[in-house]
């Protein structure tokens, strides 16, 4: 029994009740729900984000936002959610098409159409923005680098410190889509290093790590013998960007109750501080989280449950 207390709850909201209540509307078809959680959101850019991108996930199996947009076709925020909706779609496609499969573009030109409706009903609002980048991932070949460009500069004239705009950003530089390693690295870097105290971008560089990790353990096809992979956590300069990271982020956090948009986050950072054998830094972000957690990023280095429950046992926390 005592061994219970490690044990994590996995919440795909994040603990945002309001939002689960929202999600299972969606399930029975009732868009009302959606809609009156998208409206008390208002302007709050980092939770508007978070329960769009997760309300999405919902809508693209249904016909629920169609609903919506069938009864009020001129709502920015039925608008909004129907651009992130079909961005959800469309990467289902590319994921059940499997990696190096041929993208239908015409498919990703819809989806960047609801995204521009979205913009010119709701151009306050940078959640439209963030869908866009995100699928710039889709093209064969990316997209110009002057029209990255573009919508990079519209979602920052909006919300400088999108965590979840910089990581569609890193996730495009990256070696598995249309960069390098190294552009990834420098884009997480330089990112972090303009945020001021208590925001949560140096985390990018974890984000980062765990996405070299598995382009890695893809090219080895499982072998966890791969080169360099046995030191990737806890190398020198991982344990490094471990601490810039606690330093920079949770030192300066100007409140210590964790949000639902922060869950994810915090759960790269323990994972990263947990493998880098930072154990008073790992043992305190645990603390923090408490039994909450995310099945990403434990679930790429094993079984999420037995490394998080070993860890909290190490750092004898109790909840």
């Amino acid at each position: 029994m005592a061994r219970d207390r490690h044990i994590p709850e996995f919440d795909p909201d994040c603990g945002d009740t309001a939002l689960t209540t929202a999600r299972q509307d969606v399930t029975i078809g009732r868009w009302q729900g959606p809609r009156d959680l998208l409206r008390s959101t208002a302007a709050d850019w980092p939770a508007r984000g978070h329960r769009v991108r997760l309300l999405a996930q919902s809508c693209a199996s249904s016909t629920t936002v169609e609903s919506w947009l069938a009864a009020e076709p001129h709502s920015p925020d039925a608008l909004v959610l129907k651009a992130a909706t079909e961005t959800a779609r469309t990467f289902h496609l590319a994921i059940a098409a499997g990696r190096g499969a041929p993208m239908d573009t015409d498919r990703v030109d819809g989806a960047v159409l609801a995204c521009r409706r979205a913009v010119d009903a709701c151009p306050e609002d940078p959640t439209p923005w963030v869908s866009l980048i995100s699928l710039a991932r889709l093209y064969p070949s990316g997209i110009q680098r002057r029209q990255l460009e573009r919508w990079w500069d519209e979602l920052q004239a909006r919300d400088p410190y999108s965590v979840e705009g910089h990581l569609q950003v890193l996730h495009y530089y990256s070696a598995r889509w249309h960069g390098t390693h190294g552009f990834m690295y420098d884009f997480a870097r330089d990112a972090a290093g303009v945020a001021p105290p208590g925001c949560p971008l140096p985390v990018l560089v974890q984000y980062a790590r765990v996405e070299e990790y598995r382009y890695i353990l893809d090219g080895a096809k499982g072998r966890r013998e791969a080169v360099g992979l046995g030191q990737h956590w806890d190398h020198d300069g991982a344990v490094r960007d471990v601490r810039r990271t606690w330093e920079r982020w949770i030192i300066g956090r100007p409140d210590p109750v964790v949000t639902p948009v922060e869950l994810r986050d915090l759960n790269h950072l323990a994972h990263a501080a947990c493998l880098a054998g930072e154990r008073e830094t790992a043992s305190a972000l645990l603390r923090m989280l408490g039994r909450r957690a995310t099945r990403t990023p434990w679930s790429w280095t094993g079984d999420p449950v037995r490394q998080i429950v070993k860890w909290r046992e190490r750092a004898r926390l109790r909840v």
